[in-house]
């Protein structure tokens, strides 16, 4: 079952489509900032938490989603792994607001990974988006003064995430993207399990959980995991990477909202101008999308 989607050419309707449901994508990925950010400071393990909420989003994906692709989704998975680890890691240093603008990097690298992978040129208006977003992201993070570990661990995430993106649509165009969830959610969650042996050593409290922790993967488990990754598969790949990238911008914006209601966080007017030029950066990317349906309507 090969390059389901290749040839396929999408209607103007159907990349709307797509574009709002990526939209609320980035709101269920932002959400998940603060409401991690609360319980981690319990001092549960971050890899325990990934571990927990991947072996919960295994198990379901498995009872609802029978067939699966091991050689795909296990390599997304291991992409994956990495990512989650170094952000939840990171988190655990760094602040809830903080760490959603740097993860947000990825979408500055998605273009190098789209075109080398899937030879997916850039835009005009996705390139104004990008270098908007660059921007916006320096002047959100605090700058290089603000720079610590917890940062650089997040980086690492971006990275992983750049590439994950590309990955997701290369291979939701050429098997079924339910087939992609168990081998994924599996690998995440064993990888996660290992870092955590690494990372408790003898300490026996690296393996507690409280209760709220629990509900915490649950909820991330089935909303920002499971239905998260068939929404990006799904329609992904309707927009391509380099839109999608630009809309994913949206989650960084979400998670410092909610980290403002939720944890009580505040940001500078100088960060206030970053969100501007992020806002931007999407609004370039969806009128990208417009603009390509039009050229091929009338051009």
């Amino acid at each position: 079952m090969e390059n389901l989607d290749n040839d396929i050419s999408y209607t103007l309707k159907e990349k709307l489509v797509a574009t709002f449901w990526l939209i609320f994508l980035t709101f269920l990925w932002g959400l998940t900032f603060p409401i991690q950010k609360l319980i981690l400071t319990e001092e549960v393990s971050p890899f325990l938490y990934n571990a927990i909420r991947f072996w919960i989003a295994t198990f379901l994906s498995a009872v609802i989603f029978k067939k699966s692709d091991w050689k795909r989704g296990f390599i997304l998975g291991i992409v994956m792994a990495l990512a989650y680890a170094t952000q939840t890691w990171g988190l655990t240093i760094t602040t809830s607001t903080k760490s959603g603008f740097i993860t947000s990097l990825y979408i500055v690298i998605v273009p190098f990974f789209a075109y080398f992978l899937e030879r997916e040129k850039i835009k005009l208006l996705q390139a104004v988006g990008f270098v908007g977003a660059l921007v916006g992201m320096y002047l959100l993070s605090g700058g290089i003064s603000g720079y610590n570990f917890g940062d650089f661990l997040t980086t690492i995430c971006g990275i992983m995430y750049a590439l994950h993106v590309v990955l997701i649509t290369k291979f939701s165009r050429q098997v079924s993207e339910y087939a992609l969830l168990t081998p994924q959610f599996f690998a995440v969650a064993l990888l996660n399990t290992i870092f955590n042996i690494f990372y408790a050593g003898g300490n026996q409290s690296s393996w507690t959980f409280s209760l709220n922790a629990l509900f915490v993967a649950g909820f991330t488990a089935v909303t920002a995991t499971i239905a998260a990754i068939i929404i990006q598969a799904k329609y992904q790949k309707v927009v391509g990477n380099n839109v999608s990238a630009l809309i994913f911008v949206g989650e960084p914006i979400f998670a410092m909202l909610l980290s403002i209601l939720i944890l009580k966080e505040s940001l500078t007017l100088v960060q206030i101008f970053g969100v501007i030029l992020m806002i931007i950066s999407i609004i370039a990317g969806v009128l990208n999308v417009n603009r390509n349906e039009a050229d091929k309507r009338y051009g």
